[in-house]
């Protein structure tokens, strides 16, 4: 018997009066520290650069700029027309859009072919419904055309009046149907063009660097299906053109480059995925391999340019860049320092160049966009994110170690620690993790973290199986039933900063959100006594009664993650970590949980749940807090300050409790 069960009524006088109840119990608790709160914040802000704006990309003759002001909660958006040095030409105001609005998320923005009419999705209340909108950008006035209620994902065709959008099931959110609209028409008179029946798969829709051709990717966790459409199609009775149809166990991604479609692939027992390509015109010939599998690498994706390509790669749990050339002549990779980075391509609009445009960035270094002449190897720094204030990279130290696992697997945790640390055990530290859907968490630059790194934490990234930090394998021994090696994993990188002297029990937090939530859930349950705090972030916390509603978001398409609870075999194993269902009458870390009340990807009812029978069960003293923004989705509060505040709640939980209460708390600011 659920005896919470009746959270679930969304937007009922008792759901609202708990959840208000628990956010003024919230702030009761931290009323003395409110001020330091506040104080916190302004230190957070403080280190931003208010008035700062993206390094422009060209793209069909206009550079492109991403812009913010003093003051500003959101980017606005401009071009200039043929260089950097001609007039602003706007295309949105985030913060005049946004003016007024709790919440504001704008999906994503493109530009018609012939460069004249901007579309753009947004959503204003935190539940990832967008509405698309069209403005003429000659006229500079928006367009009386919109579509309502889409995915937010869009794509322009190449006749400057066509646009195919992306709607999900209103009760799953399930991504599931593609429409063409024409501008100009209702979008009642749009038509379908594709729908994905199997429940557990979900579409995307992407246009080739090249422009030529539109891409339906519909896929599931372990398999994928890709439709094209040409870009210069007259799209009246067009139908899309199948690339491979879907195999159990196939993953495979497109892109084109001349006279062949470019594909990514697990096939022929690819764990790792290899290069392949076939030509447009005979897509039933067989597969001409251009990069092999290999066991030690992860072949994550391509970007193409007219001589080269490049391929991200990722080996040891590092990602690597590496560049080859057409001809076959060259073959090397970026090289880099840090012992733990992270480094990605980035805005490559134009083929027509050498010129390569890539971020890189460590626990140590700040956001770096770096432009690499490929033929030179000659590499210029365009930007890097100016931290305000007294910060300077030198005062920080990283360190990439290989923690020894149960089982005798070596699990990569990346530090970073203010410099003079000592290695005496009384270091407070919080240790972060995900561990799911094949997602890696990279050891980036975060300016907010600097808050506990000078007040003596250390930070730390458990790089956990579950993720696909080093490789498909990593992912596939962190799910379905051998799962709980994504808590073992979490558990053992704990006890490794505990016995190498980096911290003890007393001062070991531990972090993570949505899935990494299920992650803080479990290892709560297992071993309490390793932390003394717990931060929990939209948390997927209720196992099985989320995993057996199949009207929840999100549900059938998961099965290949968690599996199915119907199948007795799943049951029992999904059961015996849910962090809902083996809550036990013992003693918890003190707790803070966070969620937001339009969450659509883990509703809000979980983590209330859990917080409700936590309460019950419990029988220690400790803190045990929850809040809900009632105005926020899955990512929290939108806007690069409001969120911040949210930052500051959780960076206020673990430093009252590192350094005492009382005054002790205000010691640094």
């Amino acid at each position: 018997m659920d005896n919470y069960y009746w959270m679930r009524e969304r937007d009922s006088k008792d759901v609202l009066e708990y959840l208000k109840s628990e956010n003024e119990y919230r702030e009761e608790v931290f009323g003395y520290t409110k001020s330091f709160e506040d104080s916190l914040f302004q230190e957070m802000r403080m280190r931003i650069k208010e008035d700062d704006e993206s390094v422009p990309f060209l793209e069909a003759g206009y550079y492109y700029i991403e812009r913010y002001v003093t003051g500003g909660e959101y980017p606005v958006y401009i071009r200039k027309k043929g260089s950097t040095d001609a007039p602003d030409e706007l295309l949105l105001d985030g913060n005049k859009r946004g003016e007024g609005k709790s919440f504001y998320d704008m999906e994503g923005w493109g530009v018609s072919q012939n460069q004249k009419i901007l579309a753009y999705s947004e959503d204003t209340i935190g539940r990832r419904f967008y509405n698309i909108y069209f403005k003429d950008l000659k006229k500079n006035k928006e367009i009386k055309d919109y579509i309502p209620n889409t995915t937010g994902d869009f794509v322009w065709a190449n006749d400057n009046k066509t646009i195919f959008y992306t709607k999900q099931d209103p009760q799953t959110l399930r991504f599931y149907q593609v429409y063409k609209h024409t501008l100009g028409t209702s979008f009642k008179k749009d038509r379908k063009i594709f729908e994905e029946a199997d429940e557990t798969f979900n579409i995307s829709l992407y246009k080739s660097k090249s422009s030529k051709y539109i891409f339906i990717h519909t896929g599931s966790t372990l398999t994928d299906e890709s439709f094209v459409i040409p870009a210069d199609s007259k799209y009246e009775d067009m139908i899309p053109q199948l690339i491979s149809k879907r195999e159990t166990g196939h993953k495979y991604s497109v892109e084109h480059f001349q006279e062949y479609f470019y594909i990514l692939t697990n096939s022929e027992s690819a764990l790792n995925y290899r290069l392949v390509r076939v030509p447009i015109k005979k897509l039933a010939s067989p597969w001409e391999e251009i990069i092999p599998h290999r066991k030690d690498c992860l072949l994550e994706g391509i970007e193409i340019l007219r001589d080269y390509f490049v391929l991200s790669e990722k080996k040891d749990g590092l990602p690597k860049l590496r560049v080859k050339s057409w001809d076959g002549k060259e073959d090397y990779y970026i090289e880099t320092s840090d012992p733990a980075y992270d480094m990605y391509v980035s805005d490559n609009e134009e083929i027509n160049t050498s010129i390569l445009r890539y971020e890189y960035t460590s626990l140590t270094t700040p956001y770096t966009v770096y432009d690499i002449d490929l033929k030179t190897k000659k590499e210029e720094i365009k930007k890097r994110t100016q931290i305000l204030g007294s910060f300077n990279t030198e005062n920080y130290i990283s360190e990439r170690i290989y923690v020894n696992a149960r089982d005798g697997v070596k699990v990569p945790m990346s530090i970073v620690y203010k410099k003079g640390m000592k290695k005496d055990n009384n270091n407070p530290a919080l240790i972060y993790g995900y561990g799911s859907y094949g997602s890696s968490t990279e050891p980036s630059f975060s300016s907010n973290r600097l808050s506990l790194l000078d007040r003596g934490f250390i930070f730390a990234i458990a790089h956990i199986r579950g993720g696909e930090d080093l490789g498909r394998q990593w992912y596939e021994d962190g799910k379905l039933l051998k799962k709980k090696n994504t808590f073992y994993d979490f558990i053992d990188c704990s006890e490794y900063l505990i016995n190498n002297g980096f911290t003890n029990p007393d001062k070991l937090f531990a972090m993570g959100g949505s899935a990494g939530g299920l992650l803080m859930g479990a290892v709560m349950n297992m071993r309490p006594e390793l932390y003394k705090g717990i931060i929990a972030a939209v948390p997927f916390v209720d196992v099985i009664n989320t995993m057996l509603d199949e009207t929840i978001p999100l549900t059938t398409s998961e099965y290949d993650e968690w599996g199915n609870p119907e199948k007795k075999e799943y049951f029992e194993y999904m059961l015996s970590y849910s962090p809902y269902d083996q809550v036990e009458r013992k003693n918890y870390p003190n707790i803070l949980v966070i969620t937001g009340y339009h969450d659509s990807q883990v509703q809000y009812w979980e983590p209330a749940k859990w917080v409700a029978k936590l309460r019950s069960m419990k029988t220690d003293t400790n803190m045990l807090l929850f809040y809900t923004n009632m105005d926020s989705g899955h990512g929290g509060a939108s806007g690069r300050f409001e969120s911040l505040k949210e930052t500051a709640k959780t960076y206020t939980f673990l430093i009252k409790l590192a350094e005492g209460s009382g005054k002790d708390v205000m010691h640094g600011l």
